[in-house]
């Protein structure tokens, strides 16, 4: 079963309409690719994906279970715009080996490898789960949730928000995150010693700290109050925090 699925976006407005909407520059898709999300007008996630620009059309590889949700507000925002969103056959792959003809490398880290668009899946059998935690990039569904504010999930150290682009929804929240405030809480990369698994609460000193999300092997993907971030347990484990909380 195919984990994503590709909208195409065509239409003379398609990239005005784009941009006003997602924190990144949709205008550096043009023949290439960027990652970007939609966010409700409270600065929360709604969907996080990938921007393509073809020469006709925008392509948006989003998971596939956000899709329906991502083409309803986009069909809600379009109004009068020359724009129409459709689904595609597309299947997209990928891999972190050497990367097949058309492959697009993934824009938020080297380690995440290649995508590429075609009629076949022609991925390799990397561990997409132990290459996220290694790198503390987050999934959707997993670690970007509707209560997800993307600053506190590292999107822009994963290149997912231009703030020199120009409005888009939720900017201002956004934008206050990053210019008036430190971060308080956030995703950050924890050492498991112990039985432990995602959802599981984590607890400092008998206090909330946090949750466990993705875990593989004995490390582990974790969203954290930075001031609670010694003794922690989650489970039957204890888990100990890997270098520093990372902001943006």
């Amino acid at each position: 079963m195919n984990e994503r699925t590709v909208l195409s976006l065509t239409g003379k407005d398609r990239v005005e309409f784009l941009q006003g909407l997602v924190t990144n520059d949709v205008s550096r898709a043009t023949g290439g690719i960027v990652y970007t999300a939609l966010l409700t007008p409270q600065g929360k996630y709604l969907a996080d994906f990938f921007v393509l620009g073809e020469p006709d059309r925008l392509l948006i590889d989003v998971a596939s279970s956000h899709a329906a949700g991502l083409g309803q507000r986009l069909n809600m925002y379009r109004l009068r715009a020359d724009v129409q969103i459709e689904t595609t056959d597309l299947v997209v792959s990928r891999g972190t080996g050497d990367a097949p003809d058309g492959a697009l490398p993934d824009p938020r880290h080297a380690a995440l490898g290649w995508r590429h668009y075609g009629d076949t899946n022609i991925s390799d059998a990397t561990d997409w789960d132990a290459v996220r935690v290694a790198h503390l990039v987050p999934a959707s569904g997993i670690e970007l949730t509707p209560e997800t504010y993307i600053l506190e999930a590292g999107f822009e150290r994963l290149h997912g928000v231009d703030f020199r682009k120009g409005c888009f929804v939720g900017q201002e929240i956004v934008a206050r995150m990053k210019h008036k405030t430190t971060l308080r809480k956030g995703l950050v990369q924890v050492a498991v010693d112990g039985p432990a698994q995602s959802g599981d609460e984590i607890v400092n000193d008998g206090r909330p700290a946090g949750v466990l999300h993705t875990v593989a092997g004995d490390m582990a993907i974790a969203y954290l109050r930075f001031d609670r971030t010694d003794n922690m347990t989650a489970g039957d484990a204890t888990l100990t925090l890997v270098g520093q909380p990372q902001s943006g």
